[in-house]
């Protein structure tokens, strides 16, 4: 990483005192799952904070000092909104006077496949107004590597001030996973990367007052990139343990057990379980802006193409094994009453970005299957084709169904009864073996 100059650009130095006495407003674009928590981190740790959002129903709940989202208790909003520590508003007018801006807005894939920045570029228009000397952003969003660069510094400039000099810009990506309570923004470490080594020291200048480690890198590139490896290893090997889960069932050996084996070997092996497919806001996605951006470079992304491909793929095999099982109880798939149990993309969370019970419930129907569904965290879902409301009561919904697919295993959810009260249960995460389940009528991906 290069070494700073032994003298500071003065905007920096002014800055970092302002940081390291408390004295800085700390603003924050989009108030989610990523920039909700660090907003909250940020007010606890002494600094005021003004938080912008266009989604009113948002801000008004922060107003009354209540949470839009699960992983942030009312608790913890309520004392600050109420000493003034937090504040949040829809027009960007609110940060003029803020020391720093950290933007942590979507980016998704658009239907063509391609990265949509326009989240990124519409927040970085509206800041220009606002923009003064003596500030940092920082852009959290996942994106390809060059982004920060390419993309956001060209539209910072456009008014004169100069990066690295009187305005400081760098790129941290978001590690935050929606549900769990050891590893939060407080104490995940924290990877940043400036446009220069000065932009750098200045973005970790403002985190390393709110969470407990900083980790500096090089440039924004690399802190891009760190995000992209991160869900690329994760996407490439549970694409790997899916393909095992296959292959297993080819040649009729349980893969679970093959799982819980290799998992005793105490050096060189790390387990990941197979699944009826990929869902969240992360993985299914950002390995995509990494293949994206090397096909720009005349480079095919083969691992990622090939994982997202059996991936993706999970959902259709999931529905063939579960027509499998009902035929060898002499039903048809079609007319048949499914009920998916679980339809968030990860357990004890009720968010269903990209979920693969999106993908079931669809294909399901498609079939001609009767489809309903139950998720204590999910009171109603919805696609393009269709909307369904969780049935009001579990064990009745079991007993009347052909078949029962388990999708996510929710911690509160009694397998066991399920199981027992089940003709049939097709079970995607193995919930059933993990609770000791054996029975004839339980078919385990």
């Amino acid at each position: 990483m290069p070494e700073l100059s032994a003298e500071l650009p003065t905007a920096a130095q002014a800055l970092l005192e302002r940081f390291a006495n408390r004295k800085a407003k700390v603003g924050v674009v989009g108030l989610g799952y990523v920039g909700l928590p660090l907003a909250v981190v940020f007010a606890e740790a002494g600094f005021n904070v003004v938080g912008v959002d266009l989604a009113e129903d948002r801000l008004e709940a922060l107003k009354q000092g209540k949470s839009p989202i699960e992983d942030i208790p009312d608790a913890r909003i309520r004392p600050l909104v109420e000493s003034g520590r937090l504040s949040v508003d829809k027009s960007y007018q609110s940060l003029a006077d803020v020391d720093s801006v950290s933007i942590c807005v979507p980016t998704p894939l658009r239907k063509t496949g391609d990265p949509d920045l326009s989240f990124i570029v519409s927040a970085v228009k509206a800041l220009r107004p606002v923009l003064h000397r003596e500030m940092v952003i920082v852009l959290e969003s996942t994106t390809y590597p060059g982004t920060t660069r390419e993309v956001v510094q060209p539209e910072l400039e456009e008014g004169g001030l100069r990066i690295g000099l009187d305005l400081f810009l760098a790129f941290s990506p978001e590690r935050v996973d929606p549900g769990r309570t050891d590893w939060t923004t407080e104490n995940t470490p924290k990877v940043i990367g400036g446009i220069t080594p000065v932009c750098t020291e200045v973005a970790a200048g403002l985190y390393a007052q709110a969470v407990q480690t900083v980790v500096r890198v090089s440039s924004a590139e690399v802190a891009e990139m760190t995000k992209l490896l991160e869900n690329t290893f994760r996407a490439v090997n549970i694409g790997l343990v899916n393909e095992m889960a296959l292959m297993c069932d080819r040649l009729q050996i349980d893969v679970w057990e093959v799982i819980r084996a290799a998992s005793s070997k105490p050096f060189g092996f790390m387990p990941f379980k197979p699944g009826p497919g990929l869902g969240g806001h992360c993985i299914p996605i950002d390995p995509l802006y990494l293949s994206w951006k090397l096909k720009s470079l005349k480079y095919n992304a083969r691992f990622i193409e090939l994982a997202s491909e059996i991936n993706t793929n999970m959902p259709r095999y999931v529905v063939a094994r579960i027509q499998d099982a009902l035929n060898d109880q002499a039903k048809s798939l079609k007319g048949a009453r499914m009920l998916v149990l679980g339809v968030s993309y990860k357990p004890d969370v009720s968010d269903t970005r990209e979920s693969p019970a999106l993908d079931i419930i669809g294909l399901l129907r498609e079939k001609g299957s009767e489809v309903t569904y139950y998720d204590p965290y999910v009171p109603a879902l919805e696609d393009e084709a269709w909307a369904l409301t969780s049935v009001p009561d579990l064990m009745t919904a079991v007993r009347q169904s052909d078949c029962v697919v388990i999708v996510t295993d929710h911690a509160v959810t009694d397998y066991a009864g399920v199981a027992e009260a089940a003709s049939l249960v097709f079970d995607t995460r193995n919930a059933t073996g993990m609770v000791g389940v054996r029975r004839s009528n339980v078919v385990v991906l």
